[in-house]
C-alpha cells in the first residue's frame, strides 16, 4: 500500500531540493510523524530533513506570538463589557456567553468578516435597506430571511436585540485594542494580524510545500494563496475523483472551490480514480448493544494475518468512551498499540469523587449552629472506594443508624467521626477558600493512591487545570467566584481536561479520534460508532450570530462541518483494503440508532460490493422459570423452630401477618421468615402510609397509657375525654420520638411532611376520641405494648403430630357494656365483611378479607390467654379513613354480597370452625409435600420486595 504522505514524500526526494530549506506544512502532528519517518525510510544518503510544521506553526512563527489561554481572554473580555454597560451581570453569569462572544470574535478574524458591517447591521438596518451595494445579492436574500424570523417577534424583542447587538461592534473593537495593549492575543487574532501583514512580510528563504489540505479558513487561504502567487509555494492534494467530480458530495465541496479559483485552481494535478477502481472490501456490522462493538472490534483484529505490520491497521472511535472497552478486548495477537486519542478526565472515578464532594455543598445546613448535610449525597459519596477503604464498619454502622432514625439530614459530628478524609470532606467552604481546598484535597488522594497510577495520572492532570485557574482568579480583583460558579466551571474545564497516553506513534495498532486519522492511509480501517450523530456528529452552531448572517459574512456554518467530516471519511476509502464500519440499533442520548448517512451512501450510490452483517447478541425469550423450594430436611428443621417443645415453649412464634403472607404466596414467606432475606432498607423522606399507620399507633397508645399512669384507673369515662385531649399533641410527639428513635433531650424538629402528618394526625386522633365518648364508658384491659397474646395451634403433616405457637400484638383491649372489644387500628380501607369463615383461609380468592382474618386471630389469641373469659369477644377495626362517616362502625360482619348474614358480635361463636382452618392452614405449612412455591396472582408482585428475585 502506497500512503499519500509516501507519495507525498517520494515527490519531495523527486524534486532534488535543498531539504534543509524546505518547510513542509500539514494539518497536524500527527501527520507530521507520518510523514518524517516515510521520508527517512526514502533517502539513500545522509541529507537534512525539512522542517516539518502545522499551519498554526506557520502563523504563529510569522506573528512571533502565540494565543492566551481562554480564561484569561474572557476575564479582559468581561472588563470591556463591564465598562460599556450601566449595570453588567456579574462574571459567573457573563462567562458562559462570554465563551461564546469569543468564539465568534475568533471566527471573525480567522474568516476575515467585517465585524463593523455585520454588528452595525442590525442597529443600522433602515440605511442599510436603502444601501445594500456592498453585498452580494445572495448575502442580501439570507439576511431578509434572516429578518422574517423576527416578523411575528414583539417590537420590544427587536429593539432589546438591536440594543444588544449594537454594544457587540464596540466590546469587539474596545477587546481586540485593550488585549493587544496587554501583549494578549486570541488566535483568530494572530491569524488576522498576520494575513492584514502579508504585503511587509519579507520573501522566506525557504521553500514551502502545503500537504493534505481540505478545508481552509479565510486566513489560511490567504497566506497559503500568498505564498503560492509570491514564493512558487506548492500544494499537494489529497482527493479522489468520485466526490470531486460529483457535487451531490459534500466531501468534496471545498475542492471544488479551489479548483475554480485563479491562484489555486493551478494547483490541482489529474485527479485520482481509486475509490471506483479499487477493489476494497468493505463489510458493514450491525449490533443491537453499543458495547457490543468492542467484541466485534476484538473479532477483526483476531483475523490480522501472522507478520503484518499492525501500524497498518487502525480503529477509529468517534466516541471516546468505547475507547477503554475496546482496549479491554484487544485479542492476544495485538501485543502492541497506540492511542492517540486523550481519555476524558470526566469519565475517571476520581473526578466523579472530586464533583460529588463539591456537589455536597448544594446541600449543607445549618441548624441550630449545627452543620448537617443531605443523606442522598452523602450515601452516593460514601459508597466510593476512595473513602470506603478501610472505613468499611464505621460506614455501616453511619448508614444503619441513619436508616433507623430516618435521617433526612446528617450531622457533621456523625460524619467526621470517621477520621481525616471525613473530616476534610465534611465541611462548609467559603467561597474564598475553594482552590485552596481542592488542591489540599487532590494533593491528600494523591498520597493515599499511591498504587494506584492511572488515577493519579488523573489527579495530576486536574491539579494542573486547578493550579492554572487558582492563577488566573488569583490576578483578578474585581470577580468574586461563588460556590455555584465554581461547581460550573470545575465541571466545563475539568470535563474537556483528557488524560494523554504514551506509547510509541509509529508502532502497533492505532487506535485514534476521527479528526486524528487526517492525512493517514491504513491497509485496513475498523470504525466504530457508525451511528448518525456519531459520524457525522450531530449538527450544533454555538454561537451568537444567526446562521443567515453567519452564512451571508461567510463565516463557518454547519454545512461546512458536514463537509469536513465528509472528507475525512472518504479519504478513508483512498487506499484501504479493507473497511469494517459497526453502528448500534440502541438508541443514545434521546437518538434513535440510526446508520450514518456515509454508510447508506455508499450502499445507494456506489459501485462498491458491501458486505452487510447482523450480529445478533443472545435473547432468552422463554418465560422466567417458576420457583419452588422444597421443604428439605433442613427447611423442616426451620419450622420446627415455631413448634412447642415438652416444656410447653417455642423459639419463634408465627404472628398473624406472617400466616397472612403464606396464604399469598409460600416463596414470599418462605424468603421473610425461613431465608431471613430482607427488604431494602431506604431513608424515608416522604411519610408512607406505613409510616403513618405507625405513628397512629403509637399515638393512641401513649394517649391512653398517659391517662392510665396520671389517673391511676382503667376505667374511662364521657367526662374524660375533655382531659384527654389535651394530651393529643404530646402523645404525638411521643410517637415521634419512638418511631424515629431520637432522644429524650434531643429537640424536636417538624418540618415539611412531618409537620403536615403531625397536624392531619391530630385530627383523627381527636376523630376517634368521639367515637370513644360515645361509646363510653368502657375500661381497658391492655394497650399494644403492654401484652403479647399467644396461643398453641394443632397441625396434622408428615404422619407426626404438631403444636405450632402463634402470637400477636393487639393495638387495644377493652370492655365495654359486658362485651371484650378487640380493636386493631388501620390507616388504609380494609372492609369489615367477608361470605364465610372459609374465606379467609381461601388463597384463590381474591377479595379475601386480611384484616378480619387478623382481627378474628385476636379473638382466638385473646380467648387462648383468658380460657377462663365468659364475655363475648367482639373484634372491630378502626379504620382512620372511614372514621368521619356518620354511619362507622368498627365491626365485624358476615355479607354474601349486600346481604347480611350476621354481625360477628361474638368471636367463640366461630372458634371451632376458625380453629379448624387455621389448623388446615398451618398443616399446609408443615407439610413436606407442600413446596414453597409462587403466587399466580401477579397483582400480588406488583409490589412485593422479592420480585427481582422472581422475575416478575
Amino acid at each position: 500500500m502506497e500512503s499519500f504522505l509516501k507519495e507525498s514524500a517520494a515527490h519531495l526526494l523527486g524534486r532534488q531540493l535543498d531539504l534543509s530549506k524546505v518547510k513542509v506544512v500539514l494539518p497536524n502532528r500527527r501527520a507530521g510523524l507520518f510523514f518524517t519517518q516515510h521520508l527517512g525510510r526514502l533517502v539513500t544518503e545522509a541529507s537534512w530533513m525539512p522542517k516539518v510544521m502545522t499551519v498554526e506553526d506557520l502563523f504563529y512563527e510569522q506573528a512571533g506570538s502565540r494565543p492566551t489561554d481562554q480564561l484569561t481572554l474572557i476575564f479582559e473580555l468581561y472588563k470591556v463589557y463591564s465598562n460599556l454597560r450601566p449595570n453588567p451581570e456579574s462574571f459567573d453569569r457573563f462567562y458562559y456567553w462570554g465563551e461564546m462572544i469569543l468564539r465568534d470574535f475568533n471566527d471573525l478574524d480567522q474568516f476575515l468578516a467585517d465585524p463593523k458591517k455585520l454588528y452595525l447591521l442590525v442597529s443600522q438596518i433602515k440605511e442599510i435597506e436603502s444601501d445594500l451595494s456592498y453585498l452580494t445579492d445572495s448575502q442580501v436574500q439570507l439576511i431578509k430571511q434572516f429578518w422574517k424570523s423576527f416578523e411575528f417577534e414583539t417590537h420590544g424583542h427587536q429593539e432589546r436585540f438591536k440594543d444588544y447587538w449594537e454594544i457587540l461592534f464596540s466590546v469587539y473593537s474596545k477587546f481586540r485594542k485593550a488585549i493587544s495593549d496587554e501583549g494578549l492575543a486570541y488566535s483568530g487574532m494572530i491569524y488576522r494580524q498576520v494575513v492584514e501583514d502579508l504585503a511587509a512580510m519579507p520573501k522566506p528563504e525557504d521553500h514551502y510545500i502545503f500537504i493534505g489540505f481540505n478545508a481552509f479558513t479565510g486566513t489560511e487561504e490567504a497566506l497559503i494563496k500568498h505564498f503560492v502567487s509570491k514564493y512558487k509555494a506548492e500544494i499537494l492534494w489529497d482527493m479522489d475523483a468520485f466526490y470531486v467530480d460529483n457535487p451531490q458530495y459534500e466531501a468534496g465541496m471545498f475542492f471544488r472551490d479551489y479548483r475554480r479559483d485563479s491562484v489555486l485552481g493551478p494547483t490541482f494535478r489529474d485527479l485520482p480514480e481509486r475509490i471506483n477502481h479499487q477493489a476494497t472490501k468493505i463489510k458493514v456490522y450491525q449490533t443491537p448493544l453499543k458495547v457490543n462493538q468492542a467484541n466485534i472490534i476484538s473479532k477483526v483484529l483476531e483475523a490480522i494475518p501472522l507478520g503484518e505490520a499492525l501500524e497498518e491497521t487502525v480503529v477509529i472511535l468517534p466516541d471516546e468512551q468505547l475507547l477503554f472497552s475496546v482496549m479491554s478486548q484487544l485479542p492476544d495477537n495485538i501485543n502492541k498499540v497506540n492511542v492517540t486519542m486523550g481519555y476524558p478526565v470526566r469519565n475517571a472515578p476520581i473526578y466523579a469523587f472530586l464533583e460529588a464532594i463539591l456537589e455536597l455543598q448544594r446541600y449543607v445546613k445549618v441548624v441550630d449552629e449545627e452543620l448537617r448535610f443531605y443523606h442522598v449525597p452523602i450515601r452516593d459519596l460514601l459508597s466510593s472506594g476512595f473513602i470506603k477503604a478501610g472505613k468499611e464498619e464505621f460506614i455501616k454502622s453511619l448508614l444503619d443508624n441513619s436508616q433507623r432514625k430516618n435521617q433526612i439530614y446528617i450531622s457533621q459530628k456523625d460524619l467526621v467521626a470517621g477520621g481525616e478524609l471525613f473530616a476534610m470532606i465534611f465541611r462548609k467552604l467559603q467561597t474564598e477558600e475553594l482552590f485552596g481546598y481542592m488542591e489540599e484535597l487532590m494533593k491528600y488522594m494523591a498520597r493515599e493512591l499511591q498504587e494506584d497510577a492511572l488515577q493519579r495520572s488523573y489527579l495530576y492532570q486536574c491539579h494542573k487545570q486547578l493550579v492554572r485557574l487558582k492563577e488566573v482568579f488569583g490576578g483578578q480583583q474585581m470577580v468574586t467566584v461563588s460556590l455555584d460558579f465554581f461547581i460550573r466551571l470545575f465541571r466545563q474545564i475539568f470535563r474537556e481536561v483528557k488524560l494523554p497516553f504514551e506509547g510509541e506513534p509509529l508502532a502497533g495498532l492505532q487506535v485514534m479520534g476521527v479528526l486524528e486519522s487526517r492525512n493517514l492511509d491504513f491497509r485496513r480501517v475498523i470504525i466504530a460508532n457508525m451511528n448518525e450523530g456519531n459520524f457525522p456528529p450531530a449538527a450544533g452552531l454555538n454561537s451568537l450570530i444567526p446562521y443567515n448572517i453567519r452564512k451571508a459574512f461567510g463565516l463557518p456554518v454547519q454545512e461546512q462541518n458536514d463537509g469536513i467530516y465528509a472528507y475525512t471519511f472518504y479519504r478513508l476509502l483512498h487506499r484501504a483494503e479493507e473497511i469494517h464500519m459497526i453502528y448500534s440499533t440502541a438508541s443514545d442520548g434521546g437518538r434513535v440508532g440510526e446508520m450514518s448517512r456515509y454508510i447508506r451512501q455508499l450502499t445507494t450510490e456506489t459501485p462498491l460490493i458491501i458486505d452487510e452483517e447482523v450480529v445478533y447478541v443472545p435473547v432468552d425469550l422463554s418465560e422466567t422459570p417458576s420457583i419452588t423450594i422444597e421443604k428439605t430436611d433442613e427447611i423442616l428443621r426451620l419450622l420446627e423452630n415455631y413448634t412447642v417443645n415438652a416444656s410447653g415453649n417455642a423459639n419463634k412464634s408465627l404472628s398473624p401477618s406472617a400466616l397472612s403472607v403464606y396464604l399469598d404466596c409460600r416463596l414470599k414467606f418462605y424468603f421473610k421468615y425461613i431465608a431471613k432475606i430482607k427488604e431494602k432498607d431506604k431513608v424515608e423522606e416522604e411519610v408512607s402510609p406505613s409510616v403513618f399507620g405507625n405513628l397512629a399507633h403509637y399515638s393512641l397508645e401513649y394517649l391512653y397509657q398517659g391517662f392510665v399512669k396520671r389517673k391511676q384507673r382503667k376505667l374511662i369515662q364521657p367526662e374524660d375525654f375533655k382531659a384527654l385531649e389535651a394530651f393529643i399533641a404530646p402523645s404525638i410527639e411521643l410517637a415521634i420520638r419512638a418511631f424515629y428513635h431520637l432522644e429524650d433531650d434531643q429537640k424536636l424538629e417538624l418540618t415539611g411532611q412531618l409537620a403536615i402528618v403531625r397536624d392531619v394526625l391530630q385530627k383523627y386522633i381527636k376523630q376517634v376520641l368521639n367515637w370513644d365518648k360515645e361509646n363510653s364508658p368502657f375500661s381497658l384491659i391492655s394497650l399494644e405494648k403492654e401484652h403479647d397474646y399467644a396461643a398453641n395451634i394443632p397441625a396434622e403433616a408428615n404422619g407426626q403430630h404438631y403444636m405450632l405457637s402463634l402470637s400477636g400484638i393487639i393495638d387495644r383491649v377493652d370492655e365495654h357494656l359486658g362485651t371484650v372489644r378487640l380493636i386493631d387500628y388501620k390507616s388504609g380501607q380494609d372492609t369489615k365483611s367477608f361470605p364465610s369463615i372459609h374465606s379467609l383461609f381461601d388463597r384463590e380468592d381474591k377479595n379475601r378479607n386480611k384484616a378480619a382474618m387478623q382481627t378474628m386471630i385476636y379473638g382466638l389469641l385473646y380467648q387462648s390467654v383468658h380460657p377462663q373469659n365468659s364475655l363475648p369477644l367482639k373484634p372491630a377495626i378502626f379504620n382512620f379513613k372511614e372514621i368521619f362517616k356518620d354511619t362507622f362502625s368498627p365491626y365485624l360482619s358476615l355479607k354474601e354480597g349486600r346481604s347480611l348474614i350476621d354481625n360477628v358480635d361474638d368471636y367463640r361463636v366461630y372458634h371451632e370452625g376458625f380453629l379448624s382452618e387455621l389448623s388446615g392452614l398451618l398443616s399446609n405449612l408443615m407439610d413436606r409435600e407442600q413446596a414453597f412455591d409462587q403466587t399466580e396472582d401477579l397483582k400480588k408482585c406488583e409490589y412485593c420486595p422479592y420480585r427481582e428475585i422472581c422475575g416478575r
